[in-house]
C-alpha cells in the first residue's frame, strides 16, 4: 500500500498528495448530493473521510505535509460516525414517506438552537484543551473546525437550514489554518466549499419557503 500513501503530484514547488486531491473531490461530490437531498451523500462522504484521515496525520504517515492536524483527522472519524446516523435517518425518512424526499428543510427551533449553542461552546473548550496537549497545529482554530463540522453534519441529518451557514463559518476559519499548515488543495477546496454552501443555503431556503400542496397528488388522482 506504500504507493497509495506516497503518490503525489508536484505543483508550484510543493508536493501534493493525490489522496488529498481525490478525498476533497469526493467530499465536494457528497456536498452536491446533500444539497439535492440524495441519500447517497452519506456513503460517498464516508469514503472521503477515510482518505482525508490519512492525509491530516501527515507526521504519522510520513507524507509530504509532516504537520499533524489532530482536530482535522479526528473530525474525519466523527464525520464517519455522524454520517452513518445521517444515512440511516435519511433512508428511514424516504422509506416512511413513500417516495418523499429524504429530508424536509426547516429552521431549528429556539430551544434546539440554544442546546446546540451550549454544546458547541462546551465542545470547543474541551477540544481546544485536548488538541493543545496533543500538539495539534493551530489548536483553537482546529477545535472550532472539529466541533463546527460535527454541528453542521448533525444539522444536515436533521434537515436544519442553518447547517449551511455553520459550514461557511467553518470554512472561514479553515482556509487560513490549512494555508499555514501547507495543505493547499484542502485550503482551495474550502474556498470552493464556502461558495457552494452559500448556493446550498439559498437552495434549501427556497425549498423551505415553497408552498406545500394541500392534498396528496396521488389521492387526487385516485379521486
Amino acid at each position: 500500500m506504500g504507493w497509495l500513501l506516497d503518490a503525489h503530484v508536484h505543483v508550484l514547488g510543493a508536493d501534493v498528495l493525490w489522496r488529498e486531491i481525490i478525498g476533497n473531490g469526493i467530499g465536494l461530490a457528497s456536498a452536491v448530493l446533500g444539497m439535492n437531498r440524495r441519500t447517497a451523500a452519506w456513503p460517498v462522504g464516508m469514503i472521503a473521510n477515510v482518505l482525508l484521515f490519512t492525509v491530516f496525520l501527515g507526521g504519522v504517515f510520513a507524507t509530504p505535509q509532516d504537520t499533524d492536524l489532530y482536530g482535522q483527522a479526528g473530525r474525519q472519524v466523527l464525520f464517519f460516525a455522524v454520517s452513518a446516523y445521517g444515512w440511516w435517518r435519511w433512508h428511514a425518512n424516504r422509506a416512511a414517506g413513500s417516495g418523499a424526499p429524504a429530508v424536509e428543510p426547516r429552521w431549528a427551533t429556539g430551544r434546539e438552537r440554544l442546546t446546540l449553542l451550549a454544546a458547541t461552546a462546551a465542545g470547543v473548550a474541551v477540544a481546544w484543551w485536548a488538541l493543545t496537549r496533543l500538539g495539534s497545529f493551530g489548536p483553537l482554530a482546529d477545535a472550532w473546525i472539529l466541533v463546527g463540522s460535527m454541528l453542521a453534519t448533525y444539522g444536515m441529518a436533521r434537515g436544519y437550514v442553518e447547517f449551511w451557514l455553520v459550514w461557511v463559518a467553518v470554512d472561514v476559519v479553515g482556509v487560513p489554518l490549512l494555508l499555514r499548515a501547507g495543505y493547499y488543495p484542502s485550503a482551495l477546496l474550502y474556498v470552493v466549499y464556502g461558495a457552494f454552501c452559500v448556493v446550498g443555503f439559498r437552495a434549501w431556503l427556497r425549498l423551505r419557503r415553497a408552498p406545500q400542496p394541500a392534498t396528496d397528488p396521488q389521492l387526487e388522482a385516485i379521486g
